[in-house]
């Protein structure tokens, strides 16, 4: 009985060292519960390529702050403003104007004193809403015979090749694959515009010269040799914008995404 109990123990000891049974059974090893690191999983091969790559989520910044309303606004305004010229509603124009200059003034005010109003969005809209007005008050008051035809072809000549140039840096910074949803989703930055001082100068001696057209007719300076000299300026620094833009080209672009 003894003896019985010391073959028994020395069997489960044999077992638990890992050793084979007695009777020539061979011990199976234990099987490891966990997966080989070394071998890639399809998750891990998904990840490892999608590694670098760039996601498009991380642009997302909110288009609705009240500067970019105030652009749109602006745009509005553009089409309506037009047409009293045209129809000579000259007091009524010079008005809508002024409130224009306002909101122009007012959204610049808040994006840089109020940092969630700041938006690479506003970035580029603000400047778009600008050429979109003054392109459409340097149509009309040729049209009325307030700016002479050279100079608007010439205004409208930069602006169209600026426009064309952001919606070119759009479409190199958008991430593949590129659909429209994608290209004009206003939720999604990835690009930031830098005017350049001398545009910036541009700028306000158009509207400075849109202004001065506008009151012509109603305070009776038509023929001056002030509004004449205006063309001239008009005409040389909107030249020196467009060269700017073509000299300064990437570091007037600010990409705000990572890919190479």
């Amino acid at each position: 009985m003894r003896r019985a109990r010391q073959q028994e123990r020395r069997g489960y000891s044999s077992l638990s060292s890992g050793n084979p049974k007695s009777d020539g059974e061979e011990v199976q090893p234990k099987q490891d519960s966990t997966r080989d690191t070394s071998t890639p999983t399809q998750g891990d091969s998904s990840k490892a390529a999608n590694e670098g790559s760039f996601h498009f989520k991380e642009l997302y910044e909110n288009p609705w702050t009240i500067p970019n309303y105030l652009c749109m606004a602006r745009i509005a305004l553009a089409p309506v403003l037009g047409y009293l010229i045209v129809e000579q509603y000259f007091h009524a124009s010079l008005g809508l104007f002024a409130l224009a200059g306002a909101t122009d003034l007012l959204d610049g005010y808040i994006a840089r004193n109020w940092a969630n109003q700041k938006s690479a969005l506003g970035s580029a809209l603000d400047p778009l809403a600008d050429k979109i007005l003054i392109s459409a008050l340097y149509i009309s008051l040729t049209y009325a015979q307030l700016i002479p035809a050279p100079l608007t072809a010439l205004v409208i000549s930069r602006d169209v090749a600026l426009i064309a140039a952001v919606f070119y840096v759009r479409y190199k910074t958008v991430p593949p694959p590129i659909t429209l949803s994608k290209f004009f989703n206003p939720c999604y930055a990835t690009a930031q515009l830098k005017p350049t001082l001398i545009s910036k100068v541009n700028t306000a001696i158009q509207l400075v010269l849109v202004a001065a057209s506008l009151a012509a007719p109603v305070f009776h300076y038509t023929d001056s040799l002030f509004l004449q000299s205006l063309w001239y300026i008009t005409a040389l620094t909107t030249a020196a914008s467009g060269y700017s833009y073509y000299h300064y080209g990437k570091k007037t672009v600010e990409v705000l995404n990572n890919r190479k």
